[in-house]
């Protein structure tokens, strides 16, 4: 064997050695990493599921805890519908009727019972006094039926007309006709006011009832209505109506044969309408008392009228003539205004009365107001401005009556008199010049 043999295979055996050693000391290293790290993977995944298991144990509570309440709620639902019916279920099979619909619940029904009877059931509770129910009324009312309740144009006259029921054109207001309260409360709750119904409350109505009866001299400036005295106060037309019993008397002779033909041989016009409708040039529409008669008219048959009346030739119109222009005397100036002042005071005359005999209404007389001491006119309950200005020395001259007249509320705040004043100055110059015509 040669020499380089004897060298190279020990070195070569030595060598593997090593190398045998190194690698089985590298898997070694190996395989506990690999542990430590499957070991740290498991740790990981036992921690999710703590987790998860948590959670789901969390979500389980949650669930039941719905499930316990939709019992409950399941259960109040049945105790309901055995109370009350449910709102779908149809109404009970009955003879002669349409099976459809359902009963009504009790709390729809409630809804639309709005309707308030003459001994007071139906009201609401609330309350209101004649002064709240001024300016209440002055704010949603008087547009149509004034301030005073005396009506405006064609609307309404709420007040007055007492004894007149029987006269041949009756004044039939809140006052002189209505029979129960209730009736007006109820009225102005449903309808009113116009073009805005249902919106008062119930202290509104009360007060604006409070302010009409006022109105109708029927209460004193300090009463308040409510529910508590609703019943107790009976209207002045209270046995003015009877009962219907028209079935009894009278249905059967209407329910006969109708007669659409020839009913009648002859036919008269027997009046006249009582009222014409006359339209001014400045606009709106008055209503006027209707002189023509019934004399001359023809009567009426199925061959036309008896005769035709012969036609009345229309007048001449006068010649246009040359307007002469008179000086008007200062007297003449003077009577005149005074007959201005006469027209305008009538929307005065509501509540305030002058010339012989006049007392105390709504309002004091105005007997001698030009001059006199504010707050003065004994018998009369003024407001407490009024009073102040008695205690102040006040005097109605010509400059503060012109001021109160223009606009009252802003004159004399405080004041519970409704009117809305006198805008024109010419109008207020002219009622002046009228009540100083009238003397204590």
């Amino acid at each position: 064997m040669s020499k380089f043999l004897n060298i190279f295979l020990p070195a070569a055996s030595g060598t593997a050695l090593a190398l045998g050693l190194a690698f089985g000391l590298a898997g070694r290293d190996y395989n506990k990493s690999t542990i430590e790290s499957l070991e740290i993977q498991l740790d990981q995944a036992n921690a999710r599921t703590s987790a998860a298991q948590n959670t789901s144990d969390a979500q389980n509570e949650v669930v039941q805890a719905l499930q316990d309440r939709l019992t409950t709620v399941e259960a109040n639902l049945a105790a309901a519908a055995s109370q009350i019916g449910s709102v779908a279920e149809p109404a009970p099979l009955k003879a002669d009727t349409y099976q459809i619909g359902r009963l009504a619940l009790s709390e729809e029904i409630a809804a639309w019972d709005v309707d308030v009877l003459p001994d007071g059931r139906g009201l609401p509770v609330g309350s209101g006094d004649v002064f709240t129910g001024e300016e209440v009324f002055a704010d949603q009312c008087a547009a149509c039926h004034g301030d005073f309740a005396e009506g405006v144009d064609n609307w309404p006259v709420l007040a007055g007309g007492f004894d007149t029921l029987a006269d041949e054109d009756p004044i039939k207001t809140v006052g002189s006709y209505w029979p129960h309260l209730s009736t007006v409360w109820d009225y102005i709750n449903r309808s009113m006011p116009f073009g805005a119904a249902g919106t008062l409350t119930a202290d509104e109505t009360y007060a604006i009832v409070a302010y009409i009866l006022y109105s109708n001299d029927m209460v004193d400036d300090d009463f308040v209505l409510s529910q508590e005295n609703f019943a107790d106060f009976e209207m002045h037309n209270k046995d003015g109506f009877v009962l219907d019993d028209r079935a009894e008397t009278e249905y059967a002779a209407w329910r006969t044969e109708p007669c659409m033909k020839n009913c009648k041989e002859e036919v008269e016009v027997t009046m006249r309408s009582v009222f014409l409708v006359e339209t001014p040039p400045e606009g709106g529409s008055n209503s006027v008392m209707n002189s023509a008669t019934i004399d001359g008219l023809p009567s009426f048959s199925a061959t036309g009228p008896a005769f035709i009346p012969a036609a009345t030739v229309a007048p001449k119109a006068p010649a246009a003539t040359k307007a002469i222009v008179e000086e008007v005397s200062a007297e003449d100036q003077e009577a005149q205004l005074i007959d201005d002042g006469k027209k305008v005071f009538k929307k005065c005359r509501a509540c305030h009365e002058v010339g012989e005999g006049a007392k105390n209404g709504s309002g004091p007389h105005l007997n001698g107001i030009v001059g006199r001491t504010m707050g003065s006119v004994d018998g009369f309950k003024y407001s407490k401005v009024f009073a102040a200005a008695l205690d102040d020395g006040l005097v109605w001259d010509d400059e503060a009556l012109a001021s109160f007249l223009e606009k009252p509320k802003s004159y004399m705040k405080g004041t519970k008199m409704a009117f809305s004043g006198l805008k024109k100055a010419s109008d207020q110059q002219a009622v002046i010049e009228y009540l100083r015509t009238f003397g204590e």
